[in-house]
């Protein structure tokens, strides 16, 4: 089992020096998903919800949040991003949000991927809740990991 880095050997929390690992390619895919009532659902379908297409919003906002994620996650390294993307997939009661974040970097991009899939579907949750309050956001979770000296990692 590995030891946790983000404390040193005295067990106080600090940011990680990553200043001797070499620049790679590194890429984080998450995903999670946001279930709610069949009519809530339709309405995003369908696009006619009173606030606008809230794919699109909810898309945006998973892009944005990628790009503050070192200002919420107190030891996380600011990152240059190379590429984000967001995607929805319908499902019978739910919508899928997949997220995927690269940069060419020192570090990798998980939280990057994990936090835009959270405030993506935080944003839907906003966007719908005037219609279903009952909505339930689960399943977020890292899917894939590439680069770095720690290599490939993909979820089971």
């Amino acid at each position: 089992m590995g030891k946790l880095t983000h404390f040193d050997s005295r067990g106080d929390a600090h940011m990680v020096d990553v200043s001797g690992k070499g620049e790679t390619r590194r890429i984080a895919v998450a995903e999670g998903r946001i279930r709610m009532k069949p009519e809530t659902l339709e309405i995003v379908k369908s696009g006619s919800g009173r606030k606008g297409d809230v794919l699109a919003v909810s898309r945006i906002a998973g892009i944005m949040a990628t790009k503050r994620t070192s200002e919420l996650i107190p030891l996380c390294h600011p990152l240059s991003l190379t590429r984000v993307a967001v995607e929805f997939e319908f499902e019978e009661d739910a919508i899928l949000c997949r997220t995927r974040a690269e940069t060419v970097g020192r570090t990798g991009v998980e939280m990057e991927a994990l936090m835009s899939a959270s405030i993506a579907l935080l944003t839907i949750y906003d966007m719908c809740k005037a219609t279903d309050r009952g909505m339930t956001i689960a399943d977020i979770r890292l899917t894939e990991k590439q680069g770095g000296t720690s290599g490939d990692w993909h979820a089971k």
